[in-house]
């Protein structure tokens, strides 16, 4: 392990627990210093609302909400609050159903292994997230990946999977977490019914982010009903703790069944659940949050690549790609003293040779918080 450490020293990848003192608005404390907070999956700013926090607890203290379930839900820690929160998911999706689970990493390395079996097959995008991969893993199934957003490559792959598999299932995130682009849901819709394959998306990133009522990329497309089941979390725009899944009643039923990361796991306590139900109904309106992050997030991009930067996607997440990761903690390194919090992103979190600064927005940021980027990573005083 020493060596391994030694190594990881050697080559810029060593990671430790960053000191955070204090998180206020925009901004955060990290070793006694107040910087731009540019790292955070707040999207949409709900968890700095502290009068609608300080209103919840209230409501928390006069309902008798514990901080405890003490149990799984098939046993004694299924609050009413799981049902009022999973019909209210189903009824904004227009689905039969809804499901929540205590993670969007448990929902990931669940769903799939209980669905698929060793006569199976799945296809994932090459960039989806770890807990996907891992979900994989799991899985008897075979699995293999397709390239990135190389839905030519996908049918390929769709078209040799024919008559040799039970099922074959697609699975894809809609806003990648690295790149912040998007999936084509459209492309992929058809390609499932085209070939009869179940499709699952996982809108961690865009939830909240995209559509008319913050139900992410599939709400814009309008595939929302054509999606078989859609994985989102509260962990990000809405502010909580917890994921969700969904779908159809069948698929609910035998989900309730057969994921092991749902049977085996303590509930939710009844405090998150009641937080998560509020947060979920509160963002639906705020679709000019939703407008101006778009806004200051394309703007952002569009003057670093006039700086001569390379920063892929079309979302809210934007990074910078360094290329080394030398580059890319010196780089984080000489916004933190400019009182920026942008973090290095290094392999094996993304591909060899990609390493980058990856910025990402909230709706609460003004466009003059940001405005001195551009410059700092010249390398330049600010404007």
């Amino acid at each position: 392990m020493e060596r391994e450490l030694s190594e990881l020293r050697k080559v810029d990848r060593f990671r430790a627990l960053p000191p955070v003192t204090a998180r206020t608005g925009k901004y955060l404390e990290l070793d006694g210093r107040r910087l731009l907070n540019l790292s955070s999956n707040d999207y949409l700013g709900i968890g700095d609302d502290s009068e609608l926090l300080d209103s919840y607890l209230d409501e928390c203290r006069s309902k008798g909400y514990s901080m405890t379930s003490s149990s799984s839900r098939l046993l004694t820690g299924n609050h009413p609050l799981y049902t009022q929160l999973e019909n209210e998911l189903s009824r904004l999706y227009g689905r039969q159903a809804a499901l929540v689970f205590n993670s969007g990493y448990h929902a990931n390395i669940g769903i799939l292994p209980a669905l698929s079996g060793r006569h199976d097959l799945i296809l994932s995008d090459k960039l989806n997230h770890a807990s996907i991969i891992d979900g994989m893993r799991l899985a008897e199934a075979q699995s293999q990946r397709y390239r990135h957003r190389d839905y030519g490559h996908l049918e390929e792959l769709l078209a040799a999977a024919e008559g040799r598999y039970r099922q074959v299932f697609i699975v894809t995130e809609s806003v990648f977490s690295m790149d912040g682009d998007l999936a084509d849901l459209e492309k992929l819709v058809a390609l499932k019914k085209r070939h009869h394959a179940v499709l699952l998306v996982d809108e961690a990133h865009g939830a909240g982010v995209f559509g008319k009522t913050g139900l992410g990329l599939c709400e814009v497309s309008g595939l929302q009903k054509e999606i078989d089941i859609v994985i989102g979390t509260f962990g990000k725009s809405f502010a909580s703790t917890g994921a969700y899944a969904v779908m159809d009643s069948l698929f609910r039923d035998y989900l309730v069944n057969t994921v092991r990361p749902f049977i085996f796991t303590t509930a939710l306590p009844p405090a998150v659940l009641g937080w998560s139900l509020l947060t979920l109904r509160g963002q639906v309106p705020m679709a000019s949050r939703r407008e101006h992050l778009q806004q200051i997030a394309s703007r952002l991009r569009s003057e670093l690549v006039a700086c001569g930067f390379d920063v892929p996607g079309e979302s809210h997440i934007v990074p910078v790609i360094t290329r080394t990761d030398e580059r890319a903690v010196s780089l984080a390194q000489r916004l933190r003293e400019s009182g920026f919090l942008c973090l290095p992103v290094r392999p094996p979190t993304v591909p060899q040779n990609t390493a980058r600064v990856r910025i990402s927005l909230r709706s609460i940021l003004e466009w003059e918080d940001l405005a001195p980027l551009p410059d700092l990573f010249l390398g330049r005083a600010g404007r």
